[in-house]
Formats: C-alpha cells, sequence, structure tokens
C-alpha cells in the first residue's frame, strides 16, 4: 500500500522537517504520498510537489485548517487512512500535536521518534534519553509514525513534478479554535534548521555574559544559538534556545559547546551532529566523551580569543 507523509507547512511553503520525513517515507515504501491541510496553502502543496520521490500530493483547503490545529488536521488525515499502510508525522511540535490523536482514533500504537527504518514493519528509536536503541516491530495494520528529522536527511525539493489532488475537506469539528499567537523574532537561524549552533552552559553566571561572550561568535560564525537547560533554567537565555531531551533535538553540521559540562538530557539533543567542539575548564566534563574536538580553557578567555582569531 502507499505512504502518506502529513506535510508540516505556513500555507506558503513547505517546512523543512517534512523533507526529512519525506526519506523516512521512501525507506517505508516506493509510493509516497504527501496531505497538505491548509487554508490557501496552493503554494505549499505545489512545493510539495516538487519533493524528489513524491508521487501525489493531497490538498485539502478549508479556513479551519490554516493554524494546524490537531482536531481538525487530525479528522482529514483519518478520513483517507484506509489507504494507507504507513501515516509518517515529523516529529516536531505540529507533528507530536496532531500523531497520537491520529494514532488513539485508529486504534494503533503510536511509534515515536523513529530514527531507522529497518524494514515495512521494523524500526528503531531512541529510549533511556537516547542512551539505548529499541528495535520495535509493529504488527498494526497501519503504522502510525513521528520521525526524528536528524535521524534522515533531507529529501531534495525540487526534482519532482507529482500530481496535486484536491481533496474534500471534512467538515469542521468544532472542538478548539485558535485564538492568537506570540511568535519570537529572531535574526538567526531557526535552531533545528541551522548548519552552525553555537550553545551557552551555566558557566556563563548571567544573562549579560551569556550575550557579551556567546554573541560575538555566532555572528562571526554565522550561526544559531543556543543553551544548556540550566542555563535556560538559570534565565540566561529564553526557553526557545534549549538544547537537548526536553527542549529541541538538533543535528547541525557544526555544534560548538561553550561551558556546557554535558549532562545526560543535553547530549540527547546534539550528539548526532556532524562536528561537536566543546570549551571546557573542566578535563572530565561528560561533553567531551562526544566532542570531536575538545579544549581545556576558561570560556571567558578562549571564546573572545576564537572571535579575534575568525
Amino acid at each position: 500500500m502507499s505512504i502518506l507523509v502529513i506535510a508540516e507547512h505556513n500555507n506558503a511553503s513547505v517546512k523543512g522537517a517534512t523533507l526529512n520525513t519525506v526519506t523516512a517515507a521512501l525507506a517505508c515504501g516506493a509510493d509516497v504520498h504527501v496531505l497538505v491541510a491548509g487554508s490557501g496553502a496552493q503554494a505549499a502543496a505545489s512545493a510539495a510537489s516538487q519533493i524528489a520521490g513524491v508521487t501525489k500530493v493531497l490538498h485539502a483547503d478549508a479556513a479551519y485548517f490554516e493554524h494546524g490545529l490537531a482536531e481538525e488536521v487530525a479528522a482529514q488525515v483519518l478520513a483517507i487512512a484506509s489507504n494507507y499502510s504507513h501515516i509518517l508525522f515529523p516529529a516536531t511540535a505540529s507533528g507530536k500535536n496532531i500523531a497520537p490523536r491520529v494514532a488513539a482514533k485508529l486504534d494503533v500504537a503510536q511509534l515515536s521518534d523513529v530514527t531507522k527504518v529497518i524494514s515495512a514493519d521494523t524500526f528503531e528509536r531512541p529510549i533511556y534519553a537516547g542512551n539505548a536503541i529499541a528495535t520495535v516491530q509493529s504488527i498494526d495494520s497501519i503504522h502510525v509514525l513521528t520521525v526524528r528529522t536528524t535521524g534522515f536527511d533531507p529529501a531534495a525539493s525540487t526534482g519532482g513534478s507529482a500530481p496535486v489532488e484536491a481533496l474534500a475537506s471534512v467538515a469542521s469539528q468544532g472542538k478548539s479554535a485558535f485564538m492568537g499567537s506570540e511568535i519570537a523574532k529572531n535574526d538567526r537561524p531557526e535552531l533545528t534548521a541551522a548548519k552552525i549552533i553555537v550553545s551557552g552552559g551555566r558557566a556563563l553566571g548571567s544573562s549579560e555574559k551569556f550575550n557579551e561572550v556567546m554573541t560575538p561568535l555566532a555572528d562571526k560564525l554565522g550561526a544559531a544559538l543556543g543553551a544548556s537547560r540550566a542555563a535556560v533554567d538559570a534565565g540566561y537565555a529564553p526557553n526557545d534556545w534549549q538544547v537537548g531531551q526536553t527542549g529541541k533535538i538538533v543535528a547541525p553540521q557544526l555544534y560548538v559547546a561553550c561551558g556546557i559540562s554535558g549532562a545526560i538530557q543535553h547530549l540527547a539533543g546534539m550528539k548526532d551532529s556532524k562536528v561537536i567542539v566543546a570549551i571546557n575548564k573542566d578535563p572530565e566534563a561528560p561533553i567531551f566523551s562526544v566532542a570531536d574536538y575538545g579544549l581545556v580553557a576558561d570560556l571567558f578567555a578562549a571564546v573572545p580569543e576564537l572571535v579575534a582569531t575568525l
């Protein structure tokens, strides 16, 4: 049977997490369809049709799909679920919001944070904060998965030519309503999509020092700014900068950790980075166990010197 990917989009374009999810879908089967449920989302549907490997795009358009409310999107997914053997969501805030509802309504088990597809019914996913990998086989007739995007390379966003099929929108469920949002403005790359991330930890001591030391380095590298949970809890950095098991899972080309000891929950969020650089004055810090390059030094001296050299 066919594979269905639920696109994450902003009604104008498809978000990067969808590309990784398509790659996971292609590992499950060759016939991959993408559902774009939105409001005035023709541009997003067109973008989805160009993703390499996609064979069909289903476009459901209604005003109540505009903000991706779980009750509304799940109802649309359920209306066509019987046509598919697998239904895949990105393991993002949006995907994690909708997928459990779909799985519950279908009365099947959800497989969360899948990082590898072994076969059509067997998958790998991390457990114990990523310290162990579980191999899970599902015997359900429909497999509902959330895909950890760092585990799969993104599919090419161009090169495809899938037809776009207009889908009859299901009636509004009327169980929830979008009241508003407050979006943090940031000129830097989005943390989960950034190719370079510079993160600071509790050792920075204050939000003033965090900005004074970390911002110039991020500016030099064109990087996104991240932080450990300890730094966020102490108020040195905003919540949306947190990297870790309870924050954001990232896998950039370069991850620079400054003053971060390397607690298990932080390592779970960044250890898949391609190159990891750690700066810490404690030679026994756990961060050095995953670092490709480690510098035992006082970050308040080392980071400004690094900035000056760059």
